[in-house]
């Protein structure tokens, strides 16, 4: 390949080095004025044929191949032929072919020539440039003449002809010749002699004497070579066929004028080059060619003047190009060598980093010019991830983000032990992963990122360059993981990093201002975070001259300036020197000016405006200071391009403040926190994912009922209700809404229906198979994908609320629809909120009922709780006909501050006859108390016992009123009952003590079950994880008698214990089982919820009604399984006492029927072990 790059290359970015262009060697003495003497590599010794043994006979010569095929102007060419001249009349052509990347070409081609009239015959070869019509008849590469007899010495077996060197190399043909007695031409052209015309001579005479000048460089051979191409294109007009071929020779020596520095103008060469490429359209046979020329020229004008333009648009011709070149040929082998694809490729990877749609375009163009084993590929997808880093950091789209990161991994993946750049790629991928820790909360992403810069900071030691980048992208990640996890460790070693780093940046060093803000950031956040004082000054010190520094169009100014301010309010709130947070505010206002309307730093502008002016209003109480915070507060909240979890804290620090100051805005402050909840949530494809995201914020568990209160003390009830429910289904919604019923919008519209259930079983699917994967990159994959389903499922779910009838179709139920929980009976929300607790009635129909409980507060809820533990836990070591003194003092105060005003409104207010149903869902702290079994304790003055609440109600509780609902809709679903016992009462080592009457239990239970059921039974080594799984589908009524542990630390591994794996909560909730009805769970623990988020009721038992049973009954605390099986037995002979005149099992008595057998049991069951079971669902 000719080497066109003559000038010092242009200072390459950080990243990785140019290649060297390779030389040529030099110009062989040869020349071509003269036809070369014969020289013949014999194969094989023949007899000699003479002249006169074929007289008037035919010759039929074989053109079988050829090799080192070298062109002596080195130009590539679009095939090569051969040329046979018998007479002065006749020639014959063979077929152009394609040269291979090994210089040589196979034709096998065959022409029978005349010996008559001529005794010898000459044989050329010649490159065409051309591949369709040619002008002229190309280059010569070598020309041989010989006689007859010569020819024929070889005999019928084939041999090689050898022509003069050609840059040291001589090119070979191998021939074939026999005699024959007449003219069978099979191949190639046998035509007049060449075109004697005068753009042929002209052409030709432009080839040989461009040839010359690639051989001896003399300028004048460059100059006749131009004349003669200019007078062919000057014969060649727009309209003649030859144009294209015309304009490409003339432009073609022209820029190698230009590449040796004999020629200063190539802007006219480009323009030559455009206008043939325009003549050559894609399917033209010369296409490839001549976009090969304008890369050519482009990356020839980009060495000497470094425009950016012309490599970009090198890029994307080669691009074009590349896939019309065969693998194999010249061609090929030329265009993708280190003066061809890959100059390109370098000199775009040092470009400046672009965020645009067509920067980013051409990134990828560049990468796809890198397939897998490219050298340069590693940098390539470095440079792309940078490229979607930067749009992300604009715009906000966590596609960008990942992207970036996967490809960040890619680029790392194929760095080899020692590479050099590895470090960049290691560096740039863990500024990625902070972002997106930053965007979406995965403290995975933090701490690999962490890691990550670790070792790119071992690959930079002292005196590397680039290490104060290292040191300060490893303290900013510190920063991070103090924040979320407040180890004064990270805030301390982040400062020494920075301050490392800023010593490695003097004054004019070019990274100054970035080390200065860094330091500066750390400093500010010991303060905000330990209160160190001193670290003030310092900090305003560093970014004032941090802001000196940066130009006012500098991208990261916006940053200096906000940050600033947030320096001034703290120290506004130290001082209260007016100067600080007037300066705040304007620095704040400064850097909205200088962002975009959805750049995402706009929020950070709108963060600190709020506490400068909410500081202010600390001090001075101007009103309009408040509204200016809370008008900030919301624009924040609601920046569409900012990550969730930061737009979550500033809408969960709005809420606390404007019920600080009663400001009317607290309301609408909750529904924000609960809307970006519900958004933030269902970005996590797994349900434990999903806990992990609610439990991420300080502060937000009480939302929910802080919420509700707030919403009581405004005096709207039914908005209570609403936000009490949207706030505790947060984790369990999007499951729950993937298996929403359809029936009606089948009927209104089977399309939208059908779409909407595929795309729900596909979502579905996504997050069962994301839960297993433990690759970090396989699942940044699923996780795209995922994102991908949610987003088409979110466009059906749209598409479904244009419908009238279905406008709110999926959004959180309005209290109207909550209220059909309340169909068979009230259900009592209790409220354990730190502004207030209280109760809300739903009735069967109207307005809710508040009921406040002045006598407990959240405090005394907690207190409650932890005595219950206390007292059960000794009540467990007595005896059975011991008092339980501690138990019923305890029951007696929850009778008198909680459960008797709900009782005066239910008796009173709404008339509720005794024996009623009523469901009881606690929240919060209210969940860990037995609320069902309140008792007085108290004897009337006539000697009567005074009746406690389940002798005066049936009692059940539901987690949430739209779990009730969703049971409710689910009995319109009845399918013949079959009944399964499963009982593992000896687990095996280490998963817990034997249980001796378990198989006792499941006898008793197969006895007291109606005959009419199908009845089976699952034991012993048959109740495996998989087998009772299957039971637990294939039938309606469940009865299970094993361990059950809730585990507080992660409640979704909460599970039953089988023989060999444990039933988990997460492998009940994976199972949709719609025709299942009731289970009775005796088993310890299997109704207690999750600590860390108590408004969500994460438990065993409403796990089953989650996948589809409609009534549990279930567990609080330990079960004594010897105590239990009369509680057992009494259960299920109330619940079929009436089958035995034929009526159906109904899963709805289960209340009832519990409510039954822990009176009948009094005598015998201890009060612990008859208040540990509770009723759950219809």
């Amino acid at each position: 390949m000719l080497n066109l790059f003559f000038s010092p290359s242009q200072p390459n970015s950080i990243h990785s080095p140019t290649p060297s262009l390779s030389a040529h060697p030099p110009p062989s003495p040869t020349t071509h004025s003269q036809i070369p003497m014969l020289r013949v590599v014999r194969r094989l010794f023949r007899p000699t044929i003479t002249r006169s043994s074929f007289a008037n006979q035919y010759v039929r010569l074989e053109i079988i191949s050829g090799k080192n095929l070298q062109v002596p102007s080195l130009r590539i060419p679009a095939g090569i032929y051969i040329s046979t001249n018998v007479d002065s009349q006749k020639r014959w052509k063979s077929l152009i072919k394609v040269l291979s990347s090994e210089q040589s070409v196979v034709w096998g081609n065959t022409v029978t020539l005349s010996s008559w009239g001529s005794p010898a015959f000459s044989i050329e070869i010649r490159a065409s440039y051309e591949a369709d019509r040619m002008l002229g008849n190309g280059e010569v590469i070598g020309k041989l003449q010989m006689s007859w007899d010569e020819l024929l010495d070889h005999g019928d077996e084939p041999f090689d002809l050898s022509f003069p060197s050609v840059r040291g190399v001589h090119p070979t043909l191998t021939l074939k010749v026999a005699v024959v007695h007449a003219c069978d031409n099979q191949n190639g052209a046998l035509s007049d002699s060449l075109v004697d015309c005068e753009i042929t001579r002209e052409t030709d005479a432009g080839h040989a004497r461009f040839a010359k000048y690639m051989t001896r460089e003399r300028v004048s051979h460059l100059n006749h070579a131009v004349q003669h191409f200019q007078l062919v294109l000057d014969q060649c007009p727009a309209s003649h066929p030859d144009h294209a071929t015309a304009l490409t020779n003339l432009a073609w020596a022209h820029l190698i004028g230009y590449a040796r520095n004999d020629f200063q103008d190539i802007d006219a060469t480009l323009s030559l080059f455009r206008d043939a490429l325009a003549l050559r359209p894609q399917r033209h046979p010369d296409h490839s060619l001549s976009l090969y020329n304008l890369a050519v020229a482009l990356s020839c004008r980009h060495n000497k003047k470094y425009t950016a333009a012309d490599i970009r648009e090198a890029a994307q011709l080669y691009h074009e190009l590349l896939p019309l070149c065969p693998e194999g040929t010249y061609f090929r082998s030329i265009a993708a060598e280190a003066n061809g694809v890959d100059y390109v490729i370098n000199r775009c990877n040092g470009l400046p980093t672009d965020a645009s749609d067509e920067g980013i375009h051409l990134r990828r163009v560049v990468l796809e010019l890198c397939p897998l084993g490219h050298q340069l590929r590693s940098r390539a997808l470095d440079e792309l991830a940078q490229a979607v880093k930067a749009r992300f950091d604009q715009h906000g789209g966590i596609d960008d983000l990942d992207t970036s990161i996967q490809l960040g991994r890619e680029a790392v993946s194929l760095c080899p032990e020692g590479y050099s750049d590895c470090d960049y790629y290691l560096d740039n991928l863990a500024v990625s992963l902070v972002s997106r820790f930053n965007h979406q909360g995965k403290p995975n992403d933090l701490d690999e990122a962490i890691s990550l810069h670790e070792e790119a900071l071992r690959l930079r030691p002292v005196g590397h360059e680039y290490r104060d980048c290292s040191l300060d992208n490893l303290g900013l990640a510190l920063i991070a993981r103090f924040n979320k996890r407040r180890d004064i460790d990270d805030i301390t070693r982040a400062i020494s990093l920075h301050r490392e780093a800023l010593k490695l940046c003097p004054p004019g060093h070019p990274r100054r201002d970035t080390t200065l803000s860094n330091l500066a950031v750390a400093l500010h956040t010991r303060y905000d975070k330990l209160d160190v004082s001193e670290d003030l000054n310092e900090v305003i010190d560093l970014y004032r001259e941090c802001l000196r520094l940066q130009q006012h169009d500098h991208l990261q100014c916006h940053v200096t300036l906000h940050n600033l301010s947030s320096v001034f309010c703290s120290r506004f709130m130290q001082t209260q020197e007016n100067e600080d947070v007037e300066e705040a505010i304007t620095l704040c206002q400064q850097s909205l000016a200088a962002l975009s309307s959805l750049h995402p730093d706009r929020f950070f502008s709108y963060m600190w405006l709020q506490v400068a002016y909410l500081s202010r209003y600390r001090i001075l109480h101007d009103p309009a200071d408040l509204s200016l915070a809370i008008e900030n507060f919301r624009l924040a909240s609601r920046h569409p391009t900012r990550g969730f979890p930061q737009r979550i804290m500033e809408a969960i620090y709005w809420a606390r403040q404007a019920e600080v100051y009663q400001h009317e805005s607290a309301l609408e402050a909750y529904q924000m926190c609960f809307e970006l909840f519900d958004s933030h949530v269902m970005t996590r494809s797994s349900i434990i994912s999903r806990r992990e995201a609610a439990i991420a914020f300080r502060g937000a568990q009480s939302l929910p009922v802080d919420a509700a209160s707030c919403a009581i003390h405004s005096g709207n009830l039914r908005q209570a209700v609403e936000l009490v429910e949207q706030g505790r289904c947060q984790q369990w919604s999007l499951a729950s809404r993937l298996r929403t019923s359809v029936e009606d919008l089948e009927s209104a519209n089977p399309k939208l229906a059908h779409n909407y259930s595929e795309l729900s079983k596909l979502v579905s699917n996504a997050a069962q198979s994301s839960a297993t994967i433990t690759d970090r990159a396989a699942a940044d994959r699923a996780a795209t994908e995922y994102r991908r389903l949610m987003s088409q499922w979110e466009a059906a779910v749209a598409e479904i609320r244009d419908l009238r009838a279905f406008s709110r179709f999926l959004l959180p139920p309005l209290y109207q629809d909550l209220q059909a929980a309340a169909r068979q009976g009230p259900v009592i929300i209790l409220i354990a909120s730190e502004h207030s607790c209280s109760a809300i009635i739903i009735p069967t129909s109207g307005d809710p009922h508040h009921v406040p409980l002045p006598s407990v507060a959240l405090a005394d809820l907690k207190i409650l709780k932890d005595r219950f533990t206390r007292a059960i836990r000794h009540a467990s070591v007595m005896g059975p006909k011991q008092p339980r003194n501690d138990l019923i003092v305890l029951l007696r105060t929850v009778w008198d501050v909680v459960m008797l005003p709900i009782v005066n409104i239910l008796q009173y207010d709404l008339k509720l006859k005794y024996h009623s149903r009523i469901w009881l869902c606690p929240t919060a702290a209210f969940t860990s108390i037995p609320l069902h079994a309140a008792h007085p304790f108290k004897t009337n003055p006539d000697g009567s016992k005074e009746p406690c609440l389940e002798d005066l109600y049936i009692c059940s509780y539901t987690p949430t009123l739209s779990a009730l609902v969703r049971s409710r809709q689910g009995m319109k679903r009845r399918v013949t009952p079959s009944f399964v016992t499963i009982g593992q009462g000896q687990p095996g080592g280490g998963k817990g003590k034997a249980l001796l009457a378990v198989d006792s239990e499941l006898e008793l239970v197969h006895k007291l079950v109606p005959a009419t059921a199908n009845r089976t039974t699952i034991s012993g080594d048959a109740a495996t994880r998989a087998g009772a799984l299957e039971a637990l589908q294939e039938n309606t009524w469940v009865h299970l008698a094993c361990h059950g542990k809730q585990d507080p630390a992660q409640p979704y591994d909460s599970h039953f214990v089988m023989k060999d794996e444990h039933l988990t909560l997460l492998d009940i909730m994976d199972k949709d089982i719609p025709h299942a009805e009731f289970a009775f769970l005796s088993a310890c623990h299997t109704a207690v919820g999750d600590e860390e988020t108590p408004d969500e009721v994460i438990h065993l038992a409403a796990g089953l009604q989650f996948s589809g049973f409609k009534s549990v009954v279930g567990t609080l605390w330990e079960v004594d399984d010897a105590v239990a099986k009369h509680v057992v037995k009494a259960f299920y002979t109330n619940m079929f006492e009436d089958l035995k005149d034929g009526g159906a099992m109904e899963c709805t008595r289960a209340a009832w029927a519990l409510n039954r057998a822990t009176h009948a049991v009094k005598t015998i069951v201890p009060l612990e072990q008859r208040m540990v079971f509770i009723h759950i669902g219809v």
